[in-house]
């Protein structure tokens, strides 16, 4: 079992940028999929962005150009960067591990979350 653990949410306006860490503790993340999820007030989770053992890196279509996941397997920790940040990103942001996809039922190790607000 992995333990995820995010950190660097918080309120921010309109068009500014954030960085999301995830660490994983319990054992090493090889050969999971790393992957963010969010989900607003009264919306279904949903998928933000993954990054597979390898680095390949995959994006939903609202959030490409703008945000990048990356990885750090020697720290087992996970990131997004966010930039230009809307209105329609504040959401609880929620670091997954596992087989990898866009849907949530791929993952079966989830962090806590952690809270963005975008001010606009």
């Amino acid at each position: 079992q992995v333990q995820l653990v995010e950190s660097g949410g918080g309120l921010v306006q309109a068009e500014d940028s954030l960085t999301l860490s995830c660490v994983a503790s319990g054992r090493t993340l090889s050969p999971f999929t790393e992957a963010w999820f969010r989900q607003a007030p009264g919306k279904e989770r949903e998928f933000v962005a993954a990054i597979g053992w390898n680095g390949a890196t995959y994006y939903a279509d609202t959030v490409k150009g703008r945000f990048t996941i990356s990885r750090d397997n020697a720290k087992n920790t996970v990131y997004l960067r966010m930039n230009s940040l809307k209105a329609e990103d504040t959401a609880v942001y929620y670091c997954a591990a596992g087989s990898g996809g866009s849907r949530a039922q791929g993952y079966g190790n989830w962090g806590q979350g952690t809270q963005v607000t975008v001010s606009s």
